[in-house]
C-alpha cells in the first residue's frame, strides 16, 4: 500500500498494489496495520454503501459530536470526493481536498475526524463505500454548503447540473456553522 500525503497533512489518499491478469485483479482494501504504521489510531465501527447517479451531490456531511473519521473508496463508477477542514485550531481551517475516486484508480482517501465529507458523481452511476469511526448519530448530523465560495473549492459540475437533497440544499455556510474547537 501507498500512502500519499495530500495538501492537508492528516488527509492521506491509500494506493493500493492491485494484482491483476485476464481473469481480472485482487487487492487488500484494508489493513489495520497500514493506519498503524502511519500513526493513525483508528478503530473502525461502522460501514457505510452509498449508491448515486451521474450529477448527484451529497455533502458536505459532518457529525458535530461523535466526529467521524472515514476511509472512502469507490467500488463502482467515479466521484469526486472532497474533506473540508472543520477543526477551528488547525492551521488548514477551511481548506479543502480533493480527488478523483473510481473503480478503476481504486484510491482511497482517509477523512480524518473534524472533516466535513462530501462527493459528487462524474460517471453514469456510481457506488461509494466507506468505514466510519464513530456511528452515525442524525441529531448531530450538519451540512456545509457545498458551494460556500469561502470553501473554494472547485467542484468538476455546474450548480445547474447538480442533483442536492432539501438537506444538502439548506446547508449553512462556514462562516455561519457549527465547527470543532
Amino acid at each position: 500500500m501507498e500512502i500519499i500525503k495530500t495538501a492537508i497533512p492528516d488527509v492521506l489518499i491509500f494506493k493500493p498494489k492491485v494484482w491483476g491478469d485476464e481473469r481480472g485483479y485482487f487487492y487488500e482494501s484494508f489493513r489495520q496495520q497500514w493506519f498503524t504504521d502511519a500513526g493513525i489510531e483508528a478503530t473502525f465501527v461502522q460501514d457505510n454503501q452509498s449508491s448515486s447517479q451521474r450529477n448527484v451531490l451529497r455533502g458536505l456531511h459532518y457529525q458535530i459530536q461523535n466526529p467521524q473519521g472515514k476511509l472512502v473508496r469507490v467500488i463502482s463508477g467515479e466521484v469526486f470526493d472532497v474533506a473540508v477542514d472543520l477543526r477551528k485550531s488547525s492551521p488548514t481551517f477551511g481548506k479543502s481536498v480533493s480527488v478523483s475516486l473510481s473503480d478503476d484508480n481504486k484510491l482511497m482517501l482517509w477523512i480524518p475526524p473534524g472533516f466535513a465529507h462530501g462527493f459528487c458523481v462524474t460517471s453514469e452511476h456510481a457506488e461509494l463505500y466507506y468505514k466510519c469511526t464513530e456511528y452515525y448519530s442524525p441529531e448531530y448530523d450538519r451540512s456545509l454548503l457545498w458551494n460556500d465560495p469561502a470553501l473554494q473549492v472547485e467542484w468538476p459540475l455546474s450548480g445547474s447540473e447538480i442533483i442536492l437533497s432539501a438537506k444538502d440544499i439548506a446547508a449553512k455556510k462556514l462562516i455561519d456553522a457549527e465547527v470543532y474547537a
